[in-house]
């Protein structure tokens, strides 16, 4: 399947990346999905989330760490997308544990 992340757009990569944070504690609310819908649109969301539902955190983290090679972020692209995962991440009023390492090592991808 990492053919598939080859083709990512910047916005697949980008819901790919806020379904993750979504499902980082194991429990995927209806205000994070609703939020995740918001941001990116109903189409886009479903069509990356029938393969986000079949991918491990590992096969996540390695799809993500490769397409994230083939874009050329700019800086404040970068500065957005960390707000928004962290919109995510505190969908729920809660910013657990797994929640912040997930966050810290998406940052090692991301810089």
């Amino acid at each position: 399947m990492k053919n598939k992340t080859q083709h990512w757009t910047k916005l697949e990569l980008k819901t790919y990346i806020l379904l993750l944070c979504a499902n980082s504690d194991a429990n995927e609310t209806t205000e994070e999905l609703e939020l995740i819908k918001a941001k990116i649109g109903e189409d886009n969301f479903n069509k990356v989330y029938e393969e986000f539902s079949q991918d491990s955190e590992d096969e996540s983290l390695d799809k993500i760490q490769d397409a994230v090679a083939l874009h050329n972020y700019s800086h404040k692209e970068l500065v957005e997308l960390r707000s928004e995962m962290k919109d995510i991440f505190l969908a729920d009023k809660k910013f657990m544990l797994k929640e912040k390492n997930l966050e810290r090592i998406l940052r090692n991808i991301l810089y």
